[in-house]
């Protein structure tokens, strides 16, 4: 008997986190893949994609009442904003617009994934308490994936379908033009100080570089995510999703460098937002001495983002043994996961 086929709404589908998702859902069987994003994308195998504007209404309804057959809603969208107060009304308009439009059509619907981090436990404002747990109770509002999951819990309330919230550290994998890309930001940055004969020096701020932090392979977190939404016992759950080891930036800034051959100097605090502004040209003078891809500075950069982690003077990790309890065991050292990503964007020609 064939089984019932699984249909995959990935809304944020040009993201890290999104490209990993479709990746890992066509690889499998029985899954149709349907892609949201503001730019669409190329259409392959059992993978399609939809340009939307997720805060355009009108766009939305159009776009998604026809997506009747959609079991599945992965939902890693995110809309960007100056500061962490702006960044409510979109984020949770997003999710509202997808879910009205989608829920009536979808009568076959049976989970909505909503992919979150450790802004849940405030760890962008400041020292928090570390290990965090699922548990742990909200802070002050506003904060948008707070709102996020009370929208999602007060709307399964008696419905079919069920939610869970994943909340990944730092994620590391592929995708351009991505505001929130740690790995390629700190390869473009070690990438140019060996264009310029500069050994390779933390950025951070003063007590980043010895405190702990955790990252999330992309890949690990595709398999988690699709996991958790198919699991019956993690419906109406939340799950911190993490590689498994923790480290210090001092241990390993020196492994980085060594990869890119670069000796190390000690650390700086720099804004990446500030010096890396006008390496443009420079960036663009290395793709053609060294064969790199065609793309656009812009599309590599992500200093901001890169700024914002080597800010975090205090801990920054969560407690991953609750995956672990309901099923979930895999793990990737993130040593590992730094190598494969260099080698990937240089087999891309991201890199030199």
């Amino acid at each position: 008997m064939t089984k019932q086929a699984n249909v995959a709404l990935v809304v944020g589908a040009q993201g890290v986190i999104g490209r990993n998702l479709i990746d890992h859902l066509s690889a499998l069987e029985n899954w149709q893949v349907i892609g949201l994003s503001r730019r669409g994308g190329t259409d392959a195998g059992r993978v399609r994609h939809v340009a939307v504007d997720l805060l355009d209404i009108e766009d939305t309804r159009n776009k998604l009442g026809v997506l009747g057959d959609v079991t599945h809603v992965f939902y890693a969208a995110y809309q960007d904003r100056p500061s962490w107060a702006e960044l409510v009304p979109p984020n949770l308009a997003m999710l509202v617009n997808v879910v009205d439009t989608l829920e009536p059509v979808a009568r076959q619907l049976r989970h909505i994934s909503l992919m979150q981090g450790y802004k849940v436990y405030g760890g962008h404002l400041g020292p928090f308490k570390t290990p965090a747990r699922e548990t742990d109770a909200a802070f002050m509002p506003p904060e948008f994936m707070h709102d996020q999951q009370r929208f999602l819990e007060q709307r399964q309330q008696g419905k079919a379908w069920s939610w869970s919230a994943i909340r990944p550290a730092v994620v590391g994998g592929f995708a351009l033009g991505n505001p929130m890309n740690l790995a390629l930001a700190i390869a473009v940055y070690a990438s140019i100080s060996k264009e310029l004969g500069l050994p390779l020096r933390f950025p951070g701020k003063p007590g980043a570089y010895d405190h702990l932090v955790e990252m999330t392979d992309a890949g690990l977190l595709a398999r988690a995510t699709v996991w958790a939404a198919t699991e019956p016992n993690c419906a109406n759950q939340a799950f911190n999703i993490t590689n498994g080891d923790l480290f210090r930036w001092n241990e390993m800034w020196p492994f980085i460098a060594d990869y890119f051959a670069l000796d190390v100097a000690p650390p700086l605090p720099l804004s990446l937002d500030t010096v890396m502004a006008d390496k443009e040209p420079l960036w663009r003078a290395m793709g053609e001495r060294h064969g790199l891809a065609p793309h656009a500075y812009a599309e590599v950069s992500s200093w901001r983002f890169a700024d914002f982690v080597f800010s975090w003077d205090y801990d920054m990790f969560g407690d991953g043994s609750k995956a672990r309890r309901f099923g979930f065991h895999e793990h990737v050292e993130t040593k590992a996961m730094f190598t494969r990503l260099f080698d990937d964007f240089r087999r891309r020609k991201i890199i030199p």
